[in-house]
Protein backbone atom coordinates (compact mmCIF):
# COMPACT_ATOMS: atom_id res chain seq x y z
CA UNK A 1 0.00 0.00 0.00
CA UNK A 2 2.53 2.47 0.73
CA UNK A 3 4.42 1.83 -2.44
CA UNK A 4 1.61 2.41 -4.60
CA UNK A 5 0.47 5.62 -3.03
CA UNK A 6 3.89 6.75 -3.24
CA UNK A 7 4.60 5.95 -6.78
CA UNK A 8 0.87 5.47 -8.45
CA UNK A 9 -2.36 6.42 -7.05
CA UNK A 10 -3.25 8.80 -3.88
CA UNK A 11 -6.60 9.98 -2.57
CA UNK A 12 -6.58 13.60 -2.22
CA UNK A 13 -9.67 15.74 -0.80
CA UNK A 14 -11.23 18.66 -2.44
CA UNK A 15 -10.95 21.54 -0.03
CA UNK A 16 -12.55 24.22 -1.71
CA UNK A 17 -15.19 25.77 -4.68
CA UNK A 18 -12.42 26.35 -6.75
CA UNK A 19 -13.52 23.49 -9.32
CA UNK A 20 -16.78 23.60 -9.61
CA UNK A 21 -19.35 22.46 -11.14
CA UNK A 22 -16.75 19.45 -11.71
CA UNK A 23 -15.58 19.08 -8.49
CA UNK A 24 -16.93 19.43 -5.09
CA UNK A 25 -15.47 20.74 -1.62
CA UNK A 26 -15.53 17.35 -0.15
CA UNK A 27 -14.96 15.53 -3.48
CA UNK A 28 -12.29 12.40 -2.82
CA UNK A 29 -10.47 12.10 -5.34
CA UNK A 30 -7.62 9.24 -7.17
CA UNK A 31 -4.68 10.94 -8.75
CA UNK A 32 -2.95 9.07 -10.56
CA UNK A 33 0.74 9.86 -9.91
CA UNK A 34 2.17 7.25 -12.48
CA UNK A 35 0.48 9.48 -15.37
CA UNK A 36 3.54 12.28 -15.85
CA UNK A 37 6.23 10.23 -14.44
CA UNK A 38 7.93 8.10 -11.55
CA UNK A 39 9.38 10.19 -8.91
CA UNK A 40 10.81 9.31 -5.76
CA UNK A 41 9.08 10.19 -2.99
CA UNK A 42 10.41 13.05 -0.14
CA UNK A 43 13.27 13.82 -3.57
CA UNK A 44 10.78 14.87 -6.00
CA UNK A 45 13.49 13.34 -8.57
CA UNK A 46 12.24 11.90 -11.75
CA UNK A 47 13.10 8.09 -12.40
CA UNK A 48 11.08 6.31 -15.10
CA UNK A 49 9.42 9.23 -17.44
CA UNK A 50 6.10 8.72 -18.91
CA UNK A 51 3.64 10.83 -20.50
CA UNK A 52 3.46 14.60 -20.52
CA UNK A 53 0.68 16.72 -19.11
CA UNK A 54 -2.12 17.59 -21.61
CA UNK A 55 -4.28 20.64 -22.00
CA UNK A 56 -7.76 20.44 -20.45
CA UNK A 57 -5.94 17.91 -17.88
CA UNK A 58 -7.30 18.26 -14.37
CA UNK A 59 -3.91 17.87 -11.79
CA UNK A 60 -2.99 18.36 -8.69
CA UNK A 61 0.62 19.70 -7.82
CA UNK A 62 2.69 21.21 -5.37
CA UNK A 63 1.78 25.05 -4.65
CA UNK A 64 4.47 27.27 -6.64
CA UNK A 65 4.84 29.25 -3.19
CA UNK A 66 4.63 26.84 -1.00
CA UNK A 67 5.44 23.92 -2.41
CA UNK A 68 4.27 21.79 0.71
CA UNK A 69 0.50 22.48 -0.13
CA UNK A 70 -1.33 20.59 -2.97
CA UNK A 71 -3.54 22.54 -5.30
CA UNK A 72 -5.68 21.26 -8.12
CA UNK A 73 -6.81 23.15 -11.02
CA UNK A 74 -7.38 22.23 -14.68
CA UNK A 75 -4.26 23.01 -17.10
CA UNK A 76 -5.19 25.64 -19.38
CA UNK A 77 -2.08 26.97 -20.72
CA UNK A 78 1.25 24.56 -22.12
CA UNK A 79 4.71 26.03 -22.54
CA UNK A 80 4.87 28.99 -24.93
CA UNK A 81 1.05 29.62 -25.03
CA UNK A 82 -0.48 32.83 -25.25
CA UNK A 83 -3.46 32.51 -22.54
CA UNK A 84 -5.77 35.30 -21.88
CA UNK A 85 -9.44 34.88 -20.29
CA UNK A 86 -12.34 37.65 -22.06
CA UNK A 87 -15.51 37.63 -20.62
CA UNK A 88 -14.77 34.33 -18.62
CA UNK A 89 -13.65 32.43 -22.09
CA UNK A 90 -10.27 31.08 -22.43
CA UNK A 91 -8.37 32.81 -25.18
CA UNK A 92 -5.33 30.50 -26.17
CA UNK A 93 -2.91 31.69 -29.08
CA UNK A 94 -5.26 33.96 -30.13
CA UNK A 95 -8.11 31.58 -30.43
CA UNK A 96 -11.39 31.47 -28.51
CA UNK A 97 -11.85 27.66 -26.53
CA UNK A 98 -15.09 26.18 -27.68
CA UNK A 99 -18.06 26.75 -25.27
CA UNK A 100 -21.43 25.91 -25.44
CA UNK A 101 -23.96 27.69 -23.18
CA UNK A 102 -25.83 25.19 -20.39
CA UNK A 103 -28.03 27.73 -19.26
CA UNK A 104 -28.01 28.61 -15.43
CA UNK A 105 -26.70 26.97 -12.31
CA UNK A 106 -28.09 26.78 -8.85
CA UNK A 107 -27.62 24.70 -5.77
CA UNK A 108 -29.19 26.72 -3.14
CA UNK A 109 -25.50 28.03 -2.64
CA UNK A 110 -24.65 29.53 -5.56
CA UNK A 111 -27.25 31.35 -7.75
CA UNK A 112 -27.81 32.44 -10.79
CA UNK A 113 -24.19 31.67 -11.92
CA UNK A 114 -24.01 30.56 -15.73
CA UNK A 115 -23.22 27.43 -16.87
CA UNK A 116 -21.04 26.42 -19.88
CA UNK A 117 -20.01 23.23 -21.59
CA UNK A 118 -16.02 23.67 -22.75
CA UNK A 119 -13.33 21.96 -25.23
CA UNK A 120 -10.36 22.08 -23.89
CA UNK A 121 -8.13 19.76 -25.34
CA UNK A 122 -9.18 16.30 -25.80
CA UNK A 123 -11.93 17.16 -22.29
CA UNK A 124 -15.15 18.25 -22.63
CA UNK A 125 -16.51 19.89 -19.10
CA UNK A 126 -18.79 21.97 -17.69
CA UNK A 127 -17.55 25.44 -16.52
CA UNK A 128 -19.48 28.32 -14.06
CA UNK A 129 -19.18 32.21 -14.31
CA UNK A 130 -21.02 35.21 -13.72
CA UNK A 131 -20.82 37.80 -16.19
CA UNK A 132 -20.30 40.85 -14.50
CA UNK A 133 -17.53 43.66 -13.96
CA UNK A 134 -18.22 43.94 -10.44
CA UNK A 135 -17.65 41.53 -7.37
CA UNK A 136 -20.23 38.55 -6.74
CA UNK A 137 -22.81 39.23 -4.37
CA UNK A 138 -21.83 37.52 -0.76
CA UNK A 139 -24.37 36.73 1.58
CA UNK A 140 -26.56 34.48 3.60
CA UNK A 141 -28.87 31.77 2.07
CA UNK A 142 -31.42 30.01 3.95
CA UNK A 143 -31.37 27.26 0.92
CA UNK A 144 -28.18 26.45 1.33
CA UNK A 145 -27.45 23.59 3.01
CA UNK A 146 -24.07 24.02 3.70
CA UNK A 147 -22.65 25.52 7.51
CA UNK A 148 -20.64 28.51 6.03
CA UNK A 149 -21.00 32.42 6.60
CA UNK A 150 -21.43 33.06 3.15
CA UNK A 151 -23.00 31.97 -0.33
CA UNK A 152 -22.57 33.59 -3.97
CA UNK A 153 -25.40 35.67 -5.88
CA UNK A 154 -24.80 36.65 -9.11
CA UNK A 155 -27.42 39.30 -9.97
CA UNK A 156 -25.91 42.12 -12.20
CA UNK A 157 -24.86 41.85 -15.74
CA UNK A 158 -22.14 42.43 -17.99
CA UNK A 159 -21.76 45.73 -19.17
CA UNK A 160 -20.73 47.46 -22.43
CA UNK A 161 -17.09 48.96 -22.17
CA UNK A 162 -16.45 47.26 -19.30
CA UNK A 163 -14.15 44.29 -18.58
CA UNK A 164 -15.34 41.33 -16.77
CA UNK A 165 -14.01 40.87 -13.26
CA UNK A 166 -12.29 37.48 -14.31
CA UNK A 167 -10.63 38.85 -16.90
CA UNK A 168 -6.45 39.06 -17.72
CA UNK A 169 -5.00 42.41 -17.58
CA UNK A 170 -2.90 41.29 -20.15
CA UNK A 171 -2.13 37.74 -22.23
CA UNK A 172 -0.04 35.32 -20.13
CA UNK A 173 2.98 33.92 -21.62
CA UNK A 174 3.92 30.41 -20.66
CA UNK A 175 7.61 30.24 -20.02
CA UNK A 176 9.56 27.20 -21.05
CA UNK A 177 8.98 24.06 -18.74
CA UNK A 178 6.03 25.32 -16.73
CA UNK A 179 2.38 25.38 -17.21
CA UNK A 180 -0.75 27.56 -16.44
CA UNK A 181 -3.35 26.70 -14.20
CA UNK A 182 -6.92 28.05 -13.87
CA UNK A 183 -9.91 26.40 -11.90
CA UNK A 184 -13.04 25.74 -13.85
CA UNK A 185 -15.27 28.27 -11.15
CA UNK A 186 -14.25 31.17 -12.95
CA UNK A 187 -14.69 33.87 -10.47
CA UNK A 188 -14.27 32.29 -6.70
CA UNK A 189 -10.89 30.42 -7.98
CA UNK A 190 -7.71 31.28 -7.03
CA UNK A 191 -5.12 30.19 -9.83
CA UNK A 192 -2.70 30.52 -11.94
CA UNK A 193 -4.37 34.32 -12.90
CA UNK A 194 -2.57 35.21 -9.17
CA UNK A 195 -0.38 33.08 -8.32
CA UNK A 196 1.68 32.27 -12.02
CA UNK A 197 2.67 29.35 -13.25
CA UNK A 198 3.67 25.58 -12.46
CA UNK A 199 6.68 24.38 -13.08
CA UNK A 200 6.41 20.84 -14.57
CA UNK A 201 8.47 19.05 -11.34
CA UNK A 202 5.80 20.50 -8.89
CA UNK A 203 3.28 18.14 -11.24
CA UNK A 204 1.90 15.48 -8.83
CA UNK A 205 -0.18 13.76 -10.47
CA UNK A 206 -3.96 13.41 -12.72
CA UNK A 207 -6.93 12.92 -11.08
CA UNK A 208 -9.20 10.63 -12.55
CA UNK A 209 -12.03 9.69 -10.81
CA UNK A 210 -14.12 10.41 -7.94
CA UNK A 211 -14.34 7.58 -5.09
CA UNK A 212 -16.12 9.30 -2.47
CA UNK A 213 -18.38 12.35 -0.76
CA UNK A 214 -18.73 13.95 2.04
CA UNK A 215 -18.55 17.45 2.84
CA UNK A 216 -19.01 17.96 6.97
CA UNK A 217 -20.60 21.45 6.41
CA UNK A 218 -22.89 20.18 4.03
CA UNK A 219 -26.33 18.44 5.75
CA UNK A 220 -27.58 15.49 4.03
CA UNK A 221 -24.51 13.59 4.19
CA UNK A 222 -22.74 12.17 1.33
CA UNK A 223 -23.80 12.75 -2.41
CA UNK A 224 -23.77 9.21 -3.37
CA UNK A 225 -24.48 9.65 -6.76
CA UNK A 226 -20.91 11.21 -7.16
CA UNK A 227 -19.20 7.78 -6.28
CA UNK A 228 -17.39 6.43 -9.41
CA UNK A 229 -17.70 9.58 -11.82
CA UNK A 230 -14.64 9.97 -13.84
CA UNK A 231 -12.91 13.29 -14.28
CA UNK A 232 -12.89 14.83 -17.26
Amino acid sequence: MLALRSFVFEPFRIPSDSMMPTLLDGDFIIVNKFTYGLRLPVLNTEVVPMGEPQRGDVVVFRFPRDPSMNYIKRLAGMPGDRVAIRDDQLIVNGEHVQIADRGIYGDGCYEGMRLAAEKLGAHEHLIMYCPTPGEIQVDRLSSCNRDQERSYVCTNSRLSGLPDRSDTERDLIVPPGHYLMIGDNRDNSQDGRFFGFVPRDHMVGKATRIWFNWDLQRSGGPIWSRIGDAIE
